[in-house]
């Protein structure tokens, strides 16, 4: 018998869960596009956004998924010829790379595999050793969803500068902005790429780049750029029209400025620190249950974790087995296992994931684990006991504090 009637829960890492203050401010007609509140509307979304990367840079917008938010950065300052170091801690900078690739960039690649952060001595080695500055820019991700890694990019800013090398930073916060802490400026960064469907808990549609006046002198040294992904009349656009390149994506900015007031309405450091308590929660769980089976958190160092995703391991065909148990007995749809194993690959069904960003709440997170372990009981996966009352536990300090 199925138990998978009522609200269905979303818990991948991303698109994430969709506040119903969101989806009601998107269900309406669409505005006037020539004048009135929707201008007023997008024209109080810049210093928002730039509020939540901590910068006083600019910001573009783009109606993309985070994938066209790579591209538009690689295009505004990076030339066919140019070369890009790509720090690969995941799949997805190894994706932002093979972008490059397609545009004619030279991608050099140091790979750290799928269970460790970037290593910032190997790094200032390499920057160190190219004394002539071929190396335009290295890119690198703060959050990699496929293995739940959180990058240190204060860290890695220093081994640049450490280096004495003049690349660009180019960093991916998609999975992190609004969930693990960001500080643009004081980090040092100089471009980042993030989309609406994570933190921003905006349905998939749009998405952003934020650059210093460095990426912009670099976007103005460039002899072309499309027309489409150019910035320049996106940051200061003589009409309304210019800010997207064509037609506005009216339900979205709707659904984004709701968005944005409740992360402003709870205050930027209480999501991170709500985040934070509830990430925590999730792996106290899976380190109860692993003293008893075959769970394993991708990632071994807390310090090491996102806050916005966990990554696990619980060997084949447990992964897909649960992960099918959850969505079609339960209503709780996990996410999958991303690039861990390849497709023929026998060990490839014996991965998944939690995605635990954006509009979450402490009932939310005991209602996913529950289920969870529900479904590793009905299955007979083995288990360590007390998960649930371990995250319990760490949710129950959090609101002491």
């Amino acid at each position: 018998m199925s138990l998978s009637q009522g609200r269905s829960y979303l818990a991948i890492p991303g698109p994430s869960v969709m506040p119903d203050r969101v989806l009601r401010a998107m269900h309406q007609p669409c505005p006037n596009i020539y004048e009135g509140g929707l201008i007023e509307l997008t024209h109080s979304l810049i210093p928002d956004l730039k509020h939540l990367a901590s910068t006083s840079g600019q910001a573009a917008i783009y109606i993309a998924n985070g994938h066209g938010a790579w591209e538009a950065a690689v295009s505004n300052v990076l030339a066919a010829g140019d070369t890009v170091l790509v720090l690969a801690t995941g799949r997805f900078c190894e994706g932002w790379g093979e972008m490059a690739r397609a545009l004619g960039v030279t991608v050099e690649t140091l790979d750290f595999g799928n269970r460790a952060t970037i290593d910032l001595a190997q790094v200032e080695a390499h920057l160190a050793a190219d004394r002539s500055g071929r190396i335009k820019a290295v890119m690198a991700v703060q959050v990699d969803t496929s293995t739940s890694v959180l990058n240190d990019i204060a860290a890695l800013r220093r081994s640049l500068d450490a280096a004495g090398h003049g690349a660009l930073l180019m960093v991916d916060c998609i999975a992190s902005l609004g969930c693990d802490k960001f500080l643009m400026d004081e980090w040092g960064v100089d471009l980042m790429v993030t989309a609406c469907q994570k933190g921003l808990m905006t349905p998939p549609g749009i998405s952003f780049v934020f650059f210093s006046d460095k990426a912009a002198a670099a976007r103005n040294a460039m002899t072309r750029v499309s027309s489409y992904w150019d910035w320049n009349a996106r940051i200061n656009p003589e009409y309304f029209y210019q800010y997207f390149c064509g037609t506005a994506p009216t339900q979205h900015l709707l659904g984004l400025r709701e968005a944005l007031d409740m992360i402003l309405e709870e205050e930027l450091r209480h999501v991170w620190a709500r985040h934070e308590a509830i990430a925590r929660a999730v792996w106290a769980a899976c380190d109860a249950w692993g003293k008893g089976g075959p769970l394993a958190m991708n990632i071994a160092d807390p310090a090491l974790r996102s806050h916005a995703v966990t990554a696990l391991s619980i060997g084949a065909p447990n992964g897909l087995n649960l992960r099918r148990w959850t969505e079609h007995q339960a209503g709780l749809t996990l996410g999958i296992g991303l690039n861990m194993a390849t497709d023929d690959d026998p060990n490839a069904d014996g991965f998944f994931r939690i995605g635990h960003m954006g509009h979450v709440n402490a009932q939310m997170i005991m209602g996913t684990l529950g289920a969870i372990q529900s479904g590793m009981m009905a299955l007979d996966i083995p288990h360590g006991k007390g998960g649930l009352e371990a995250a319990a536990r760490v949710l129950a300090e959090a609101t002491r504090g």
